[in-house]
């Protein structure tokens, strides 16, 4: 295999397959196209998923948004018929940066001139990042015959889309293009594109007879693959398929959002794959070092104790053969638990000492003071002369703590990945070694923006006019971040102008490593934040809408921002939150802060889980799982959990006192009192309500 060869991926779209690989055979009908091309292709991943729209958004966004070793080219086949379950074309329109027109325009063409049914076929093409992704029929004959129609020219079209230098690209003109792809002849004459022999039939549509929802692929090019309901566009299919533009105008924003909803499992994955890897620092042994978590084990410097001690207050004394130490012994020195030279001890001399202090050289054993008796004192009556011992079968190393005999040094105190705690005894134990510096994970800073023309600050005199609303969501999340130990910068409120959005978000991204939003994730005409970040800053929008509730618009991107010392590019996170306090609150917790604990190098990440018992019965949402705001506390019975109340995602009193939120599932029926749930702890646990 050629090293220039371009790398593809291949996706069967088929509930059957999923089940039974066995049953698909449009894989190695690709892969045999592709490998007629004289090693420009290699072929390195290929996965099989059912018929479900998420799950095929979830792939190609796995290997189209990788920053190393992307992907040039990636085929989709099966699920572009007519039928219930067929929502490729969908599933790949929503995920597209760039449409390719022309492609599609080339597969449509070359399946024409076959059979007219072919104007049912419902190809998609386009880049998303640096991928050029493709949607072929699910038969193995639509799939290669599709393929062949435009596979000469894909190679110059995933060096465009992989950013090599388009003036080199171009350089000889477009009859040298030609003749690099193959698509002339010896003789210089430019063969009829899309009229290769081997050019057939796409049928992409399908037909009642045979059709089922299980995926099954026909062996004679027609598709009968199936899937669920479709999302809407309503937009020109010309349109770039990402967020709305805000130079068009209210009139040409789409109607239904062009993100595909995942489940919270789902964006929490992409959360976790996206996230910028922690950074690790040099960090002082003082009092800012609580909470941070350790980059590497940390090893002892020192013995402790450094020294051999007397573990209590008595006599140190040099033990006979026999160990028979009864008898009257003269006092010959102190040894006290402070810094100082200690002569050496003889055999008959014994030495006052106190707890924690170094015994005298010569020392083998202390004496505890209970175990003798006051014999004569120093004329001045301050100082003991003597003291009668009473013990009898006296062991060496009695009453004594030896060198490193609590920690060596050497040894390993703390291992990397250990959060260093205000409450335990890390920093005690980091001092008692002598480790003055330790390499952690550096805290990412936050900043808070609040976004809107209606957006006013909590704190300004005077009523409200007409629409204004008091920015409730800045403070709180500014709070919230403090409480979980980040760093939170007030970055103000932002009107609802591109520009203005523009040049708030390039001057924050410069401050800090986290961006948090509220409003503007919606589809309304003012809905900038979205827009914004992929087409004013470069980013990349993970993730747009998520099936939960509250938070449905909730916004997962990363933007990358080139900095000044390295002229490296660095990612950094924004997220985009609902502008209702509820939902603001609630996705803070569930998303942001996971990303934030894995910036930081803290595991587990996220909020502690807890199961619960529910105290009265609670309502379900018919349609969306919900995040309940609830109240846990200790109770005889075990941890109960008690609603603040309604759970309107705009009524900020359903956040007073609640520190939890309960994982409700969709239903129909409430979940009665008695049911256990899941709890996500947002604060600890009360237990005065009993």
């Amino acid at each position: 295999m050629s090293k220039t060869a371009l790398r593809v991926a291949v996706l069967i779209v088929s509930t059957t397959a999923a089940k039974d690989p066995s049953t698909d055979s449009s894989q190695a009908a690709l892969s045999e196209v592709l490998a007629k091309e004289d090693g420009r292709w290699e072929v390195v991943e290929t996965k099989i998923v059912p018929d479900v729209a998420s799950q095929i958004q979830e792939q190609i966004m796995l290997w189209a948004d990788r920053a190393a070793d992307h992907i040039n080219l990636i085929l989709t086949s099966g699920g572009t018929g007519f039928t219930v379950a067929d929502n490729t074309p969908e599933a790949v329109s929503a995920l597209i940066h760039k449409p390719a027109p022309g492609l599609v325009h080339a597969m449509l063409a070359a399946s024409l001139d076959v059979t007219p049914f072919a104007m049912m076929a419902r190809p998609v093409a386009g880049v998303r990042n640096k991928s050029i992704v493709i949607t072929l029929p699910g038969s193995p004959k639509g799939a290669r015959e599709n393929l062949q129609a435009v596979l000469k020219t894909l190679p110059h079209a995933c060096l465009q889309a992989a950013s090599i230098d388009s003036r080199a690209l171009h350089a000889g003109g477009i009859e040298k293009l030609e003749a690099e792809a193959g698509l002339r002849s010896d003789s210089g004459q430019a063969r009829a594109h899309g009229q290769h022999h081997n050019h057939g039939a796409g049928h992409q549509h399908s037909h009642s007879h045979g059709s089922s929802h299980d995926g099954h692929r026909h062996g004679h090019g027609h598709s009968h693959d199936h899937g669920h309901g479709n999302l809407v566009r309503h937009t020109p299919s010309s349109a770039n398929p990402m967020s709305n533009d805000p130079n068009l105008g209210p009139s040409r924003r789409s109607r239904e959002s062009p993100y595909p909803m995942l489940s919270v499992d789902d964006a929490l994955k992409l959360i976790k794959q996206h996230t910028p890897p922690p950074e690790i620092i040099t960090s002082k042994v003082d009092v800012s070092l609580p909470g941070l978590v350790l980059a590497e084990d940390v090893r002892a410097k020192e013995n402790v104790p450094a020294f051999r001690a007397s573990i209590v207050d008595g006599y140190a004394v040099v033990v006979p053969k026999g160990g028979d130490m009864k008898g009257v012994f003269p006092v010959v020195s102190v040894s006290h638990a402070s810094p100082g030279e200690a002569k050496p001890l003889k055999v008959g001399e014994i030495s006052r000492i106190t707890t924690g202090a170094p015994l005298p050289p010569g020392a083998t054993s202390v004496i505890m003071v209970e175990d003798t008796i006051l014999k004569t004192m120093t004329d001045d009556g301050k100082e003991e002369r003597e003291v009668e011992i009473l013990a009898d079968n006296v062991k060496e190393g009695e009453n004594i703590r030896e060198m490193g005999s609590d920690i060596k040094a050497g040894a390993t105190i703390l291992s990397k990945g250990e959060r260093i705690s205000a409450v335990g005894g890390e920093i005690g134990l980091l001092a008692a070694v002598g480790v003055a510096e330790v390499k952690t994970y550096r805290r990412p800073i936050l900043g808070v923006l609040s976004t809107g023309d209606e957006i006013v600050p909590h704190d300004r005199p005077g009523t409200l006019r007409l629409g204004e609303v008091r920015d409730t969501n800045r403070i709180t999340l500014m709070c919230a971040a403090r409480e979980c130990g980040y760093e939170a910068i007030d970055l103000g409120i932002a009107a609802d102008r591109p520009g203005t959005l523009e040049e708030t978000l390039r001057h924050a991204l410069r401050r800090v490593d986290f961006i948090v939003t509220t409003g503007g994730v919606s589809m309304g005409e003012l809905d900038l934040l979205k827009p914004t970040i992929e087409r004013a800053l470069g980013g990349t929008i993970h993730f747009g809408r998520v099936a939960m509730k509250p938070g449905k618009p909730t916004t997962f991107a990363t933007v990358p921002v080139k900095e000044h010392s390295s002229g490296h590019r660095t990612p950094k996170v924004v997220f985009s939150l609902p502008g209702n306090p509820a939902s603001a609150i609630v996705t803070f917790h569930l998303f942001v802060l996971p990303s934030l604990h894995r910036a930081a190098g803290i595991a587990p990440e996220g909020l502690p889980r807890a199961r619960v018992t529910l105290a009265h019965d609670f309502t379900l949402d018919r349609t969306r799982p919900e995040y309940h705001r609830a109240v846990v506390s200790a109770g005889p019975a075990g941890l109960v959990a008690v609603s603040t109340g309604g759970q309107r995602s705009s009524k900020v009193s359903s956040l007073r006192g609640a520190n939890c939120l309960l994982c409700m599932p969709s239903g129909d029926k409430p979940l009665r009192k008695g049911t256990t749930v899941d709890a996500l702890l947002m604060g600890p646990i009360r237990s005065d309500l009993w």
